[in-house]
């Protein structure tokens, strides 16, 4: 009896000494630079929503969702955080990727500019100055407001920059708008300068479209099913978390990264991107769940007005996957 106690003493020291099982590094990139909507994601790794799931996760900052496509489509990126039209636009083409979800149900997509300066609607932009960041999301999808608005190009001028030079222009005065999300240029101009901005929605002249989601390389997703699961696991939970304490959330993007704005716009600029999450269809779902609907007037709204290939009417559903999300209540 006493050997057989020592031998299972020995089988379970050696069962102690075994090295715990490695997390599975992941590289999520987002879409920008930080902004209150990528409150989630860092409250998420914060509170260990991703360890929990046997995921190290890097969260790395975007410079467009175009730029970040790219990334995920050459695996330099594992996940990616983008406009999903964006994506679209890309995978006709051939780029290897497909949303895994789509958390921003509808479009947080504007042009803006200083509450004084009175443009409140389409028609207000003639004459005017605007900013932009080409091959950004929004530059990709402003053709498409000014045909639903029956604005031409000869109606304005335009300026080109990096994102902080869109901020500087209209911050300087050398642009009336710039085109921005609702929840993030428009907390960046309040920082810098104290003042509000008007957002003229694009949603509200019909644009009636989804908008951020997560991405991944479809070859990569093959692969790696089970990690992908754990991946939007983590990630429903963790939105789902930062939605019932949005300033924890938005503080810790400046726990991980104290330059990335104030507490009180990033925690206002979370509160703004809440409400996309879900459309009248979705409100009693967990996020992410997108319906098949919603992206195929996605897909034809494109299709129509914005350049999409037409063959991406053929198959809406190559473009995404409800597949990897867990279940309600799971």
């Amino acid at each position: 009896m006493k050997r057989w106690i020592g031998a299972a003493s020995v089988a379970l020291l050696a069962f102690a000494a075994m090295p715990a099982q490695a997390a599975d590094k992941v590289v999520l990139m987002l879409n920008w630079y930080v902004y209150g909507e990528h409150a989630p994601f860092y409250y998420g790794k914060a509170k260990g929503i991703f360890a929990a799931e046997g995921i190290d996760l890097e969260i790395q900052e975007g410079r467009g969702s175009a730029a970040t496509t790219q990334a995920v489509a050459a695996k330099t990126a594992d996940f990616g955080y983008v406009d999903v039209p964006t994506m679209m636009r890309a995978a006709i083409k051939g780029a290897p990727v497909v949303a895994t979800g789509v958390l921003l149900q509808t479009s947080p997509m504007s042009a803006m500019g200083f509450v004084d300066k009175n443009i409140r609607k389409p028609e207000d932009i003639k004459g005017k100055t605007v900013a932009i960041t080409p091959a950004d999301s929004m530059t990709q999808i402003w053709p498409l407001f000014l045909k639903k608005t029956g604005l031409k190009e000869s109606d304005f001028q335009t300026v080109a920059g990096d994102g902080q030079t869109k901020l500087n222009a209209v911050i300087n005065g050398q642009a009336d708008l710039l085109l921005g999300y609702v929840m993030d240029q428009s907390m960046k101009i309040k920082d810098a300068t104290g003042k509000d901005v008007y957002p003229i929605k694009f949603a509200d002249y019909g644009i009636n479209m989804v908008s951020s989601g997560i991405i991944a390389n479809a070859d990569y997703v093959k692969a790696n099913a089970d990690l992908v699961r754990r991946f939007m696991s983590a990630t429903t939970k963790a939105v789902e978390a930062a939605e019932k304490e949005p300033k924890a959330a938005a503080q810790s993007i400046l726990d991980a990264n104290p330059k990335g704005g104030k507490i009180d716009t990033l925690t206002q600029g979370f509160e703004l991107t809440i409400p996309l999450y879900r459309t009248a269809e979705t409100k009693s779902k967990r996020p992410f769940q997108v319906t098949d609907q919603n992206m195929t007037e996605t897909v034809n709204l494109l299709v129509e007005y914005g350049g999409l290939d037409a063959k991406a009417k053929d198959n809406p559903k190559a473009f995404y996957t409800n597949d990897y999300l867990p279940k309600s209540g799971s």
